[in-house]
């Protein structure tokens, strides 16, 4: 049985968002709002492959706390790793100026 796009996005969006370990969903569920949608069937494979790991692991990759596995040193990768730091440069400092 064949899951459509929207069905798959919605599945792969919650499961970012629901980790378990909020570090990690501070960084995959707002990237999987913001970028899912536009990421190829392809990519979608990558990101499913890559929400099955643990999700310390996940979260010391992407910060660097850890070498990431060649398996997962992927564009997926890349793109979390700059929404990152995007959505840190984005967000209010909370110092009123």
């Amino acid at each position: 049985m064949s899951i459509d796009h929207d069905s798959r996005l919605r599945r792969l969006r919650f499961r970012a968002w629901h980790r378990g370990f909020r570090e990690a969903d501070l960084i995959l569920g707002p990237f999987a709002d913001v970028h899912g949608p536009h990421l190829s069937p392809e990519q979608l494979d990558t990101l499913e492959r890559l929400l099955e790991e643990s999700d310390r692991e996940i979260y010391a990759w992407i910060v660097g706390q850890e070498p990431t596995p060649e398996t997962f040193e992927t564009d997926v990768m890349a793109l979390i790793r700059a929404f990152r730091f995007e959505a840190h440069a984005a967000r209010p400092t909370g110092d009123g100026a």
